[in-house]
């Protein structure tokens, strides 16, 4: 199974801040769109950086008032590791297990062309044991 497959089933829209974009303002879009990360663009097809919430979690826990009016630019993880939509989802899993990251954006070109989460590899791995075990359910209740 390919990333394409997940994204065929989730969508390719991906939510997207500019660098200039405060703190603030990213955590409201994070909150609005009920996500954990967004990729930093400022042309909607390169990515610049891409920032969690975990990234904002960390930067609060500084001794430091006015985190919430820092860019995203000045928070953002810019090595950011990408996938391509040929790309396995157990190449996926591997990448994110390993590099322990929870977002992924996905490239076709070079270009921003999707973002896959953890949860939406835990979904379709949960699907597919699902079907699996109806598979092996309905052999065992009717071999015939």
């Amino acid at each position: 199974m390919q990333v394409s497959v997940l994204l065929q089933t989730k969508g390719t829209e991906v939510v997207t801040v500019l660098p200039e974009s405060t703190i603030a303002e990213v955590a409201i879009v994070l909150a609005e769109h009920r996500i954990g990360a967004v990729v930093v663009t400022s042309d909607g097809r390169s990515i610049e950086g891409v920032l969690s919430e975990r990234d904002i979690v960390r930067a609060l826990a500084r001794p430091d008032d006015g985190m919430l009016a820092v860019t995203a630019h000045s928070l953002m993880t810019t090595e950011v590791v990408t996938c391509e939509p040929d790309t396995t989802v157990q190449e996926l899993m591997a990448t994110m297990t390993d590099r322990r990251i929870r977002h992924v954006p996905v490239l076709v070109e070079g270009r921003l062309a999707g973002l896959v989460s953890i949860g939406d590899v835990v979904k379709h791995h949960i699907a597919t044991l699902e079907h699996e075990t109806q598979a092996m359910h309905d052999y065992i209740s009717n071999p015939y």
